[in-house]
């Protein structure tokens, strides 16, 4: 906003910054309004994203990968993806990169890895991850799903909602009890297919935002799961919840930052071209504190955003402080999508202007990945301990 010099990308970064971009322009803005009628992207979208690189670049090349352990690149394609304005492909793709697949390459068998990860670095296969039930939420050890051993497989029952990519997902990272007695010790994490006898899915939800996103309810009746789909060891699953959910957490929070800048760069455009009382909006007093406030705000977040970018790249970002940068972040794009409608008046309240989108596409932020109430929980644990 300030032209700030970002000194953690170096010109590689930028070189790979500019393919997003190119690809972004070409293939996704054209597309989004289309998208956001058929509530998810094309599966089309998913196969030009692993055409051009961008799917899977941490898996290992016998995948398909480029091996690249460089969590910045990433960031790039989460950054770009939001500085569009198209908020379900920038909550939807990132998902599929950044938070199911680690879990395949941390914890899967060598098996599995050689059957699923090569499918979802070429877009063929569409990842999701289920946690949330119906009656449990942020709640993870209640969840009610089981999955019970029966020798040459288990037998997953049970059902998930709010599924990012739910419906046109491939394949699934599944969250069930292994041992109802043990609590949290007794979660194990495994990896559902499409078309496994049993599995089955709800129509996409009508979302209040985030319209060009699939989400949607799972249904398990019966499921047999093969052996070798359990993620890790027995019992170890909500272990692996709570390791994994720092990269998600800092997902959700560079994706907003993004898309906070997003609406207040709109916002700043519009108010220099509409005119009230005979001279631009940008010229009264109001216009322009309630813009400076928001700049100087999204300024100080996007440093925080990066320096946590490299710490995690580092291996040092713990949960408390993913649980911040995705409680902030989220909440100041909160803030900003409203006050930009604000300065939009009316017509921030049609659905033709990006600003609108924005806001109606911010308010989930505060909820999944941890509802920002558990994110202070979180937070406190770590400053009171």
């Amino acid at each position: 906003m300030f032209g700030l010099h970002r000194s953690l990308f170096t010109e590689e970064h930028d070189l790979f910054r500019q393919s997003v971009r190119d690809f972004i322009a070409k293939e996704i803005i054209p597309n989004n309004a289309a998208w956001e009628i058929q509530k998810m992207v094309s599966r089309d979208s998913w196969l030009k994203l692993g055409e051009n690189g961008f799917l899977g670049i941490q898996a290992p090349e016998e995948f398909g990968g480029l091996n690249v352990h460089d969590f910045r690149y990433n960031a790039i394609f989460i950054e770009e993806l939001g500085l569009s304005g198209c908020s379900g492909p920038a909550i939807g793709y990132p998902l599929h990169n950044d938070i199911v697949l680690p879990y395949l390459l941390h914890y899967a068998t060598a098996t599995a890895k050689q059957k699923y990860v090569p499918k979802m670095v070429s877009g063929d296969w569409i990842g999701a991850v289920a946690m949330t039930e119906p009656g449990a939420g942020s709640d993870l050890q209640s969840m009610r799903s089981t999955a019970e051993d029966k020798g040459d497989f288990f037998l997953l029952n049970g059902s998930k909602t709010f599924i990012t990519n739910g419906y046109l997902s491939d394949v699934v990272v599944v969250a069930a009890k292994t041992d109802s007695s043990k609590g949290a010790k007794g979660i194990s994490l495994f990896l559902l297919e499409k078309g496994m006898p049993g599995f089955s899915k709800g129509v996409p939800f009508e979302k209040v935002g985030l319209h060009a996103q699939d989400t949607c309810e799972l249904f398990f009746e019966d499921v047999k799961i093969p052996k070798e789909n359990l993620l890790g060891k027995l019992g170890e699953g909500f272990t692996y919840l709570m390791t994994e959910l720092a990269q998600e957490r800092l997902v959700v929070a560079l994706a907003a930052i993004a898309l906070s800048e997003y609406a207040l760069s709109s916002t700043i455009t519009y108010v220099k071209q509409r005119k009230a009382f005979g001279k631009a909006i940008s010229e009264f007093q109001n216009t322009r504190f309630k813009l400076a406030e928001m700049a100087a705000l999204v300024e100080q977040r996007r440093i925080y955003c990066d320096y946590l970018v490299l710490l995690h790249n580092e291996g040092k970002l713990d949960s408390a402080m993913a649980s911040a940068a995705k409680y902030n972040m989220t909440e100041l794009q909160c803030k900003v999508a409203d006050e930009c409608v604000q300065l939009h008046g009316g017509y921030g309240y049609m659905w033709e202007y990006g600003v609108a989108r924005a806001w109606a596409d911010a308010r989930v932020q505060r909820i999944y990945a941890g509802t920002n109430e558990i994110m202070k929980e979180l937070i406190a644990r770590k400053i009171l301990k």
